[in-house]
């Protein structure tokens, strides 16, 4: 009997015209593990939603063909029936808290399903431990940063036992190395228990380094490949449909260099079977990296801050200048303080200690309204940040709460939306656009208002490469007119394409400042930081090249060169 089995199946929902998925036919056998990929749009949280109930129990629509997990059919059970066979972590955690604390809510699957209070207690804090999230047991889940709030649900999914775990993108705010602890839990969990785990993911690298049985490519709404990791990579189909390779897989076929299936290229140790040409490409060239040098705009100093007198510092003593002009990475672990350390800038929050100057001006009391003419902060989600029915109107917003005339407003807002490419779209109502378009109009909001610096929250979290790479080239064209971009991300491959310079916080430390290549040489920031080298520097490495910076950088800069020429 099949896990999960669908058969000439197509779903449309209720307020579409169109199916959006059409035609589905596959078959996962029980204790596979299998990666469902596919561009923004393609249908897979639709598939997901199928699987795991949510359609048609709460997105109502018609269906046609047939869909059983384990020869249960869903759309004609109940969703509680449902929840016993397939467990989920959804994309958005806020939508999924149920409880008021993190201990309640991951005992939510038991005390729905009638469980002693000894074994709930036993099992929320196993699951607790085994996610290291067991010292916020009594912390309200909306307090977590995006990093924990993954963490505590997939504590939740631990205590559900179902045959099936489903997992939407699960790794979208971890850093890289609690990344790479949620991937080895979800497997564990599969060769402990023998479940079937379905995981949808954008991040694909950091999903194939397990040993995943299966990929799914949908594009829309329909199967385009179903087939081993090795077999897929040997071919350009991620590529061509929007999604990102691995960065080393990306490397060697830039080395016009072809791949076979029966090379065994998930496994990043066999690119050695390339050394020859890929040395033969590198040694080639003459490689330089970049110094970037400029004029200081904003300066911090001795920064410390706490909400409450008696509370530890969650900052302390951070000191860093800001450049004109440049690409800031801000990176560090969940919780290390970063998005707090941009609230202060913001004057969202103010720091206990230190002080902040701007062109050798201290800020410290300004305000919120009068930072905002200097320091923009564009928020992870749009659907946050916009409040007005029109682009236009959004865009304009900021302008009329300052007092401008209304016909300096039209020539400041159609300017930043030719900049920003969303001037057709001016007298569009938002809620038609995409959520990549939703952000653009975010960011346009800002710009309209002229600051110098823009900071960006996880610009390309949950975006596939195509959008990724489109999303990043709009950025580099506002920087290219002077605004300076500070970017809090845990993306390294984001970081090593496009950052000038990078600040990496610990704990609400600063422990690394300087280029992506100082910090990727120190092995004491990167476990500090809970980040990870690249799989450039790891081939460099496997290869026996001595200058991982320059090898790194070369193809970085190829791969970025023929991406711009795209």
């Amino acid at each position: 009997m099949s896990a999960i089995e669908f058969k000439e199946f197509s779903f449309k929902y209720s307020s579409l015209k169109e199916y959006t998925l059409k035609n589905i036919n596959l078959k996962i056998n029980p204790g596979e593990k299998v990666l469902i990929a596919g561009p923004s749009g393609s249908g897979k949280s639709t598939l997901a939603h199928c699987i795991n109930g949510l359609i048609p129990f709460m997105y109502k629509g018609e269906i046609k063909g047939s869909i059983k997990i384990d020869d249960l059919e869903p759309h004609k059970s109940s969703l509680h029936e449902v929840s016993k066979h397939v467990g989920t972590i959804l994309q958005d955690q806020d939508g999924q808290f149920v409880g008021i604390s993190v201990g309640e809510d991951v005992a939510f699957f038991y005390e729905n399903h009638n469980v002693s209070k000894d074994i709930m207690k036993d099992g929320v804090w196993k699951a607790l431990e085994a996610v290291g999230m067991l010292d916020y047991i009594d912390e309200t889940p909306q307090n977590l940063s995006g990093g924990q709030k993954q963490k505590v649900s997939m504590a939740g999914i631990l205590t559900s036992n179902c045959n099936t775990l489903l997992f939407d993108e699960p790794l979208a705010n971890l850093d890289p190395f609690s990344s790479k602890k949620a991937m080895e839990k979800i497997v564990e969990i599969n060769e402990k228990t023998n479940s079937t785990i379905i995981v949808i993911e954008h991040r694909v690298e950091e999903v194939l380094e397990h040993n995943f049985d299966r990929i799914i490519l949908i594009s829309d709404g329909e199967i385009k490949y179903d087939g081993t990791p090795d077999e897929i990579l040997s071919l350009n189909l991620l590529s061509q449909y929007g999604i990102r390779e691995p960065l080393y897989v990306e490397a060697i076929k830039k080395c016009n260099l072809s791949i076979s299936k029966h090379d065994n290229i998930v496994n990043i140790n066999n690119c050695i079977k390339y050394k020859e040409a890929i040395l033969d490409e590198f040694n080639n060239k003459d490689v330089h990296i970049k110094e970037k040098t400029s004029d200081k705009l904003l300066e911090l100093e001795n920064l410390s801050f706490k909400y409450f007198k008696e509370q530890e510092n969650i900052l302390s003593n951070i000191s860093f200048s800001i450049e004109k002009g440049e690409m800031l990475a801000i990176l560090g672990n969940n919780g290390a303080g970063k998005s707090t350390l941009m609230k202060i800038l913001t004057g969202i929050e103010r720091q206990s200690s230190g002080t902040i100057e701007y062109l050798g001006k201290t800020i410290d009391k300004w305000s919120i309204k009068k930072r905002s003419e200097i320091i923009g902060y564009v928020m992870q989600n749009p659907n946050q940040m916009i409040t007005q029915n029109m682009i236009f109107d959004e865009v304009a917003l900021g302008l009329r709460n300052k007092g401008f005339e209304e016909e300096f407003i039209k020539s400041r807002v159609e300017e930043t939306l030719k900049i920003c490419g969303l001037y057709k779209y001016r007298k569009w109502p938002v809620g038609a656009l995409s959520y990549g378009q939703k952000k653009r109009v975010t960011i346009a909001a800002i710009l309209a208002t002229k600051p110098d610096i823009l900071i960006l929250d996880e610009p390309t979290a949950g975006q596939d490469y195509r959008n990724y790479k489109e999303f990043m080239g709009f950025i580099e064209k506002i920087k290219a007119t002077g605004v300076t971009i500070i970017m809090i991300t845990h993306d390294l491959n984001l970081t090593l394409e496009y950052a000038d310079r990078v600040i990496v916080l610990s704990e609400g430390k600063l422990i690394g400042c300087g280029s992506i290549f100082s910090i990727m040489n120190n092995k004491k920031i990167i476990e500090r930081a809970s980040l990870k080298e690249p799989s450039l520097y790891k081939m460099a490495e496997i290869l026996g090249v001595k200058e991982r910076d320059k090898f790194t950088s070369y193809f970085i800069d190829k791969v970025k060169e023929e991406c711009t020429n795209e």
